[in-house]
């Protein structure tokens, strides 16, 4: 199977599916719905791979694990939409956007969220892209049984994080304060954590193969991205600005990988 026509293929997919996507935003006048896709998306690479790649045990490990991902983050991020309403980060992002350049809606949703997370998807998702298409070697082997085990205990962990949110949230005793406990309390950010091993977890999956070593660049720009980017920065300066606790949390308590709490 030659890879420059799955990815072209794949790109193509992804073309379409963030097209229509676009012309839903337009309709709502919201990309909240953006997020939802996010994971959507990355099952419509990974099913688009699987029909082209032979169906061998590997492209089957790595969409049954993604869809699985895919639906649980998919179903958690539309619930989240309809119940929270839109991202107010979108909100202040178009209304920028429209005072400092002018831009409607539709140019404003196409430049600064479609095309921008478009070509982060095609990258993030390369192990399930990459690992499918070689043939050789066949058989599952140990670090891809590894992969597995660390994808699903991701899955679970960043499952139980949002849980936990949500309960917090839905509490209006704790509002205004800082979500502190269960595995909050040893990650600021553990539901990122855990999408973050899902994602290295699909990579050893592909790494068994010689194509599938070049998928490492998806969970590493990925990781970046949790770290350093749009992830934890992005919501760590807001709650500074709106959660006085949340200097005391930062200074007891890891940013990424789960640990416990230092001593104040």
């Amino acid at each position: 199977m030659d890879v420059i026509t799955v990815l072209a293929t794949n790109l193509a997919v992804l073309a379409a599916g963030f097209f229509i996507l676009w012309l839903v935003c337009i309709a709502l006048k919201d990309c909240t719905i953006v997020d939802a896709y996010w994971a959507l998306g990355a099952v419509v690479l990974a099913v688009s791979t699987f029909l082209q790649s032979g169906q061998g045990d590997r492209a089957v490990l790595l969409l049954v694990i993604t869809g699985l991902w895919g639906a649980r983050l998919t179903a958690y991020m539309y619930w989240r939409w309809r119940d929270h309403g839109p991202d107010r980060r979108y909100k202040r992002m178009f209304e920028r956007l429209k005072e400092e350049k002018g831009w409607g809606f539709a140019k404003a949703s196409l430049i600064a969220v479609i095309l921008t997370q478009a070509p982060l998807q095609f990258l993030v998702t390369l192990p399930v892209q990459l690992g499918p298409i070689d043939a050789v070697p066949a058989a599952l082997g140990i670090l891809a049984w590894t992969g597995a085990a660390i994808a699903l205990f991701g899955l679970v962990f960043e499952s139980i994080a949002d849980w936990q949110l949500t309960r917090f949230r839905k509490n209006p005793a704790n509002a205004g304060k800082v979500m502190q406990s269960g595995l909050w309390k040893y990650s600021r950010h553990p539901n990122y954590f855990g999408e973050a091993l899902v994602w290295w977890g699909l990579f050893l999956i592909a790494a068994e193969t010689s194509t599938g070593l070049w998928s490492f660049a998806g969970p590493a720009f990925l990781t970046w991205t949790l770290i350093k980017w749009s992830g934890a920065p992005t919501m760590e300066y807001r709650m500074r600005k709106t959660k006085p606790d949340y200097v005391a949390y930062i200074e007891r308590t890891s940013g990424f990988i789960p640990w416990p709490p230092r001593k104040a």
